[in-house]
């Protein structure tokens, strides 16, 4: 049951089949633009040419969909990804009626709604519901892999501490507003630009970052955030966006009112830009939040990532061609050759599931080279994460101790930046 679509994400879920789902799926929502945006991007699955979908939607859409769905309950799991705002109370509401949830991030994005998150997760808890996360960029090759090495101490050794100035974990993240998905251009709408509706960039791609943050320095291992986490700073910068640009995205005839406190001189203030300092462990992290109207020809989001170790440093660096790659580095000089012999070795132990996988010597650094079968596209990734859900739901048992205090661990990160930010960093 999709409820309240409105981001595309709500509809890549279902962008293949799924084993496991039943291919009838209902939707629920108010009877307007985001609602048949959602259903013309599944009906484009199943038209599509190679491996079409076969997904049957039954729309219940009108002014009284949410009575509906808390009335008829035709499924057991409920797909969120719209308006950002409202998300943690419709969440509440299926936890409440024990259905489970798959909620596309952020679930929360101011620090007054973390309490009701922190009820919700214990709620959920109680029913014995899951309540799922669209963390795609753990799918990501490059991430998963450097996620790899840095648990490997021969490899990495231990996490350097470092300092809010020089932090051992840096996280850069770039997205833009004009862009292709599912092979159309993507028109957003325009609730999507107003930080009241659906959070600043701290608090929406801010989410990716302190996930994969804590993924890789407390790996397996949960983090409390009343104890282990410690935010710093944070600051933001708006990113300024021209009516005319607003059209190309939105397709609308220029900024409505609703913005209009946050336009100047004709041109609109986007909270798109964020960073904040913080430790996790006492290990120091940075996150960097970036947009920018358009990427370079052939070009697309990016991601970089550096991890420091006592041994060695892992980083996840763009290439010019779009691709991201891993390299790794010894953190001392005289230890190169043994880093290198202990990387080529990781990768032939992983090459056992990851064919081709190797190592190759670049002077300063090694990089490692990712065969393309193994690569993936962020709309892929979508799937993947489903996958996930799917087997976590038919073996619940098999859901990972830490998953909820670390979901916790992320969304305080990203509201308490949020509110320093606001603050004045």
């Amino acid at each position: 049951m999709t409820l309240a679509p409105g981001h595309f994400h709500a509809a890549l879920v279902q962008k293949r089949a799924l084993g496991g789902v039943h291919p009838r799926a209902h939707v629920y929502g108010p009877l307007d633009t985001d609602t048949l945006a959602h259903v013309s991007r599944v009906a484009t699955f199943n038209v599509r040419r190679d491996n079409p979908t076969a997904w049957s939607l039954d729309v219940r859409a009108g002014p009284d969909y949410l009575e509906r769905f808390l009335r008829e309950q035709p499924g057991n799991t409920v797909v969120l990804g719209g308006r950002n705002k409202p998300k943690v109370e419709l969440m509440r509401l299926a936890v409440e009626n024990a259905l489970h949830v798959i909620a596309d991030k952020p679930w929360i994005i101011d620090p007054d709604d973390f309490p009701k998150l922190e009820a919700l997760l214990t709620d959920a808890q109680t029913r014995e519901v899951m309540v799922w996360d669209v963390l795609t960029e753990r799918f990501e090759i490059t991430n998963w892999l450097q996620r790899e090495f840095v648990r490997d101490p021969e490899l990495f050794g231990q996490w350097q501490t470092g300092t809010p100035q020089q932090p051992a974990l840096v996280l850069h993240s770039v997205h833009h507003l004009k862009k292709t998905v599912n092979g159309a251009p993507l028109a957003r709408p325009w609730w999507w630009f107003d930080p009241a509706v659906s959070g600043e960039s701290l608090a929406d791609v801010g989410t990716h970052l302190a996930d994969l943050a804590l993924w890789m320095i407390s790996p397996d291992r949960a983090v409390n955030y009343a104890t282990d986490v410690r935010v710093l700073s944070a600051q933001t910068e708006p990113l300024i966006v021209t009516e005319d640009q607003f059209r190309q995205v939105t397709r609308m005839s220029g900024f409505p009112s609703d913005l209009e406190p946050l336009v100047v001189n004709g041109q609109f203030y986007y909270a798109g830009n964020g960073s904040a300092t913080f430790a996790v462990r006492g290990v120091h992290v940075k996150m960097t939040t970036a947009w920018e109207f358009v990427a370079a020809e052939g070009g697309g989001d990016t991601h970089n990532c550096r991890a420091r170790g006592t041994r060695a440093t892992v980083t996840v660096r763009q290439q010019p061609d779009g691709r991201p790659e891993v390299f790794v580095s010894a953190a001392n000089p005289a230890d190169r050759g043994a880093v290198f012999k202990r990387l080529s070795e990781k990768c032939a132990l992983l090459a056992r599931d990851f064919e081709g996988l190797t190592a190759v010597d670049r002077g300063a650094e090694a990089q490692v080279l990712v065969p393309d079968g193994w690569r993936a596209s962020h709309e892929d990734h979508f799937g993947a994460v489903m996958d996930e859900y799917v087997r976590y739901f038919n073996v619940p048992r098999a859901l990972p101790h830490w998953e909820r205090p670390n979901a916790l661990a992320r969304y305080y990160i990203t509201t308490q930046a949020v509110g320093l930010a606001r603050r004045g960093g």
